[in-house]
C-alpha cells in the first residue's frame, strides 16, 4: 500500500491505495466521485476525463499515484456555463458521457485560450470554428450521437 495525498475538487485528501491504482478507480472506489464514468478503460472513449491542475486527462490511463500533490477536479467540483449551455443545446441524451464531455470542453477552452493550435486551426484565426471544437472534442465519443449540440454548447460558452 501507499499513502498518498492529492486535493480533489478543492478539498485535500489522503489515500491508501496499491500503487497500481487508475487514478478512475481511486475517484471512484475510494472517494465515491461516480460523476467520472468508467467506459471502454483504455483510453479511448473520454467519458472518464478529468482535469489536473487544468488539464484535460483521461483518468483511467493515469495511475493515481502519479498525482501526488496535484489538484484533480472531477464533474463534481464544477461549476462552469458549459453546464448550462449542455442543458441548453440538449448537448446530452442518455448522460453517459456528458462529465467527461464537460471536462474535455473546459480543458479545450482553456487551452485555446493559452493560444495552443489544433491540427486544423486556420493561421490567424481567433473563434473556434465548428471543425475546431470537433478536432478538439474527437477524444471524447457520445455513442447517443448528441455532437450537434455539445459543437452549439461550446461554440455559444467560447463567444
Amino acid at each position: 500500500m501507499v499513502t498518498l495525498r492529492m486535493r480533489v475538487n478543492g478539498t485535500t485528501r489522503s489515500l491508501d491505495i496499491e500503487p497500481w491504482v487508475s487514478l478512475l478507480d481511486a475517484l471512484r472506489e475510494q472517494l465515491d466521485l461516480t460523476g467520472t464514468k468508467k467506459g471502454c478503460d483504455q483510453g479511448a472513449c473520454g467519458a472518464c476525463t478529468v482535469l489536473a491542475d487544468g488539464e484535460r486527462i483521461n483518468s483511467c490511463l493515469a495511475l493515481a499515484v502519479q498525482y501526488e500533490d496535484r489538484d484533480i477536479t472531477t464533474i463534481e467540483g464544477i461549476t462552469h456555463p458549459i453546464q448550462q449551455a449542455f442543458i441548453e443545446h440538449d448537448g446530452f441524451q442518455c448522460g453517459y458521457c456528458t462529465s467527461g464531455q464537460i471536462c474535455s470542453a473546459i480543458g479545450m477552452l482553456a487551452e485555446h485560450g493559452a493560444g495552443m493550435p489544433s491540427a486544423v486551426t486556420e493561421p490567424g484565426a481567433t473563434g473556434l470554428s465548428e471543425a475546431e471544437i470537433r478536432e478538439r472534442m474527437s477524444g471524447n465519443l457520445c455513442r447517443c450521437g448528441a455532437y450537434n449540440g455539445i459543437v452549439d454548447a461550446i461554440k455559444e460558452v467560447a463567444r
